[in-house]
């Protein structure tokens, strides 16, 4: 008799029900869905690109060039070829496919995509609205186990929230509002180095939803006596620029072009809008580091969930691009989040933001600025309560990686934050949305305050920062480059001298950064 092959389980893709979503019945099996399918690397014994990551300057470093990469870490045509012609045997079609970003997407049934990856597609209610959604692992057909790594978009669950915090209403009793800043004005108290702008680098922003209204950029960059900087829209998985649908998310997205625009009005601002679930995350994170048009030397993402939110398949997948992102001389920062140090789990424990969490992603914390006469400024761990303080902790995830050895005391799990900076939002950021002036804080503002300062810093080196990490915990360990943060709390992570996981190593002094990565 013929051996019939079975499928295979697919590692890491085990999902948990949304809590207090409620099942509303089976997915319509003739729904039209789309499928991204993360593919093998078809070297396995690539150089590990140790010349990009390691603890010295950015100058003496070797980057790869984006087709090289593709080369050495790109998928195969052979595989891609496999696939396709698999799908078509199953009645499915490839809609494209990507050899840099190891990527086919599929289109079929709904009945035809549950059936092939094993997987029960349940349509579900929430407070918030609808999703289709899946509980358990999949599965992968035989003919393609040892071709595919990852299968996404089946499940369409709203998976991540923007991390920032607008200032609430005013108190009359209270007494008035502390100042808010403009981000020209705390880049001064940060020390950006001045006579740059960021000509000649790209920023790249993820965003989930919302959108930007170019009336609404003029104005704001106007009353900043700056020029507008250029800001291009890029659409993944069929996500748009579309002001209006979300308010929140229209905030995160304004929130972000103009604080790197204003930091970095010379650079490029390069917008990458997709759907807000795992799909959409991976294909936009992986689109933005193999773009070979706009080439962003830098990308902040502002956008994230707890570990216990996503699964393994996702967070490795995004950790690969963010690994691959270091290869090529880009940097990536992620807000930390804004719910302390259980990050909004109401479980009794601690827990960290993804994709902060990722080891090649700098993860930015946050804090409050307070002056004081004898100091020109003083900073304390950002914490106006238990869901309005800074992420920080310790990953349940990612083992502790390589530059974070020599710290004492820490667990053997990545521990965040890396970087800190103005986050309160009862002193927070003055932004543009929709025609309306907003006060505006939280972790979400601190990621796109240092792509300004990087893209400054690339600048002026002539060649990109790219992994940060190795050097922070390294050479510039101690010199300066960072102003340490060595009080308050996050509610269980307390800051003390020297890196913590409340604070990380501090909040940037940009002009002795760029000295000492000119040095």
């Amino acid at each position: 008799m013929p051996t019939i092959s079975l499928p295979r389980i697919l590692p890491g893709s085990a999902q948990s029900a949304v809590p207090g979503a409620r099942a509303l019945g089976p997915v319509d099996g003739t729904l039209p869905l789309e499928i991204t399918l993360r593919l093998r690397a078809a070297v396995t014994d690539a150089n590990d690109d140790a010349a990009a990551r390691g603890d010295q300057l950015p100058r003496q470093r070797v980057y790869l060039s984006r087709s090289q990469c593709a080369q050495a870490h790109g998928a195969s045509e052979a595989d891609i070829v496999r696939v396709r012609e698999f799908a078509a045997s199953k009645g499915l079609h490839m809609l494209s496919s990507s050899v840099a970003q190891r990527r086919v997407v599929l289109s079929g049934t709904a009945q035809q995509m549950a059936q092939l990856f094993g997987a029960q597609l349940q349509q579900y209610q929430t407070g918030d609205g609808s999703f289709r959604g899946r509980t358990g692992e999949l599965t992968v057909p035989a003919e393609l186990a040892d071709v595919v790594e990852g299968v996404f978009g089946l499940d369409d669950r709203p998976i991540a929230t923007p991390r920032f915090r607008q200032r609430a209403a005013q108190n009359p009793a209270a007494g008035p509002f502390p100042v808010a800043y403009t981000p020209p004005q705390l880049a001064q108290m940060y020390q950006f180095p001045p006579g740059l702008d960021g000509s000649g680098q790209c920023i790249g922003l993820i965003e989930l939803g919302g959108g930007s209204r170019a009336a609404d950029l003029r104005a704001y960059f106007k009353s900043l006596g700056l020029k507008a900087p250029r800001v291009r829209s890029i659409a993944i998985d069929h996500g748009a620029n579309r002001p209006g649908h979300d308010a929140s998310a229209d905030i995160e997205v304004m929130l972000d072009i103009e604080i790197a625009g204003a930091l970095a009005p010379g650079a490029q601002i390069a917008v990458y809008f997709a759907p807000n679930s795992e799909r959409g995350f991976l294909d936009a994170v992986t689109a933005a580091v193999h773009d070979d048009v706009h080439k962003p030397s830098i990308i902040s993402i502002s956008w994230g969930a707890p570990e216990s939110a996503w699964t393994e398949q996702a967070m490795g997948a995004i950790e690969q691009v963010f690994g691959l992102a270091a290869s090529m001389g880009v940097t990536i920062l992620c807000a930390a989040g804004d719910n302390g140090a259980t990050d909004g789990v109401a479980d009794g424990d601690l827990h960290v933001d993804f994709p902060a969490s990722a080891p090649h992603a700098l993860a930015c914390g946050g804090t409050r600025i307070a002056v004081y006469p004898d100091c020109e400024l003083c900073e304390v761990v950002w914490n106006g309560g238990p869901a309005l303080a800074s992420g920080g902790g310790y990953s349940r995830y990612f083992s502790r990686p390589g530059y974070q050895a020599t710290l004492a005391g820490t667990a053997n799990f990545r521990g965040l934050p890396d970087v800190t900076g103005h986050a309160d939002p009862a002193s927070g950021y003055c932004i543009r949305v929709n025609g309306q002036e907003q006060i505006v804080g939280g972790t979400s503002a601190v990621a796109p305050l240092w792509a300004g300062l990087l893209a400054r810093i690339n600048q002026q080196l002539g060649y990109p920062v790219g992994f940060l990490h190795p050097l922070l915990y390294g050479a510039l360990r101690g010199q300066g480059a960072t102003r340490d943060v060595a009080q308050g709390t996050n509610g269980a992570m307390a800051a003390v001298p020297g890196w913590d996981a409340g604070s990380g190593w501090g909040s940037p002094v940009g002009g002795r950064l760029l000295q000492l990565l000119s040095a």
